[in-house]
């Protein structure tokens, strides 16, 4: 089973390109994926933000309730300070009115602390709506390049397929059988060139009866590896 280096070479460019092909289709989808996913996550995030905002915002309502509820009830104990019958129940009243006053100045802190929380956490929805936009602005694009380069990478991938098929025609017949294993096994790998004394492919040392073989245009596979080998373009000996 004789052939030339150059159909080896022909075939290894081919395999290399349509595995660098298969791998960038194959990327698209998963980047397009975890696109997604990220917006998947700034959505939680946004609704997160959201809950967190819309319960402080409750919270500092119902303390501005509670105060406002206090103040009606200073109120209240001012007016039955006018009516007391003795001076222990008004002095009864006046400590309540001061420990409600003393709740109230504590509540009012509590409330401007509060709607502060609630300015912060608004801020980081708004933040969070812009960083969701950009996500899904980013995917969008993602998407429609994508597409484009999906397109033109497959039409890319059939044309090589397609000179593949012509360059697997100058095998020698009884060579098809053990290629065919080796680029199963192996893939776009199932071939090395020579790097002088070395298989280019595991880098281990071949014999001088290997290169001789080479040399008379025979098909060689490495000992080591099971690459099938090829002289590089200026060691690869002319064919009479």
């Amino acid at each position: 089973m004789t052939m030339t280096a150059g159909t080896l070479r022909e075939l290894h460019r081919i395999h290399q390109q349509l595995n660098d092909l298969r791998e960038r289709l194959a990327r698209g989808p998963k980047q397009i994926k975890a696109r997604e996913g990220n917006v998947v996550r700034l959505e939680e995030s946004l609704a997160k933000a959201k809950a967190d905002a819309k319960a402080a915002r409750v919270a500092a309502d119902h303390k501005q309730l509670l105060l406002k509820t206090g103040e009606t009830k200073i109120e209240d104990l001012r007016r039955k300070l006018n009516a007391c019958g003795s001076n222990r129940e008004y002095q009864a009243l006046v400590e309540q009115i001061a420990a409600d006053e003393m709740t109230n100045s504590v509540l009012s802190d509590e409330i401007l602390d509060g709607f502060e929380r609630v300015d912060d956490l608004q801020k980081l929805v708004v933040e969070a709506e812009q960083t969701l936009a950009r996500g899904k602005e980013e995917l969008s694009k993602a998407q429609h390049a994508s597409q484009e380069q999906q397109g033109l990478m497959q039409a890319d991938a059939k044309r090589l397929e397609g000179e593949l098929k012509e360059a697997e025609m100058n095998l020698p017949a009884d060579l098809r059988d053990a290629y065919d294993r080796v680029v199963k096994s192996k893939g776009s790998d199932a071939m090395a060139q020579v790097d002088g004394e070395f298989c280019g492919g595991c880098f281990k040392q071949i014999t001088a009866n290997m290169h001789n073989a080479l040399a008379m245009h025979r098909a060689v596979f490495c000992l080591s590896c099971g690459r099938l080998l090829y002289l590089p373009e200026d060691r690869s000996p002319s064919r009479s």
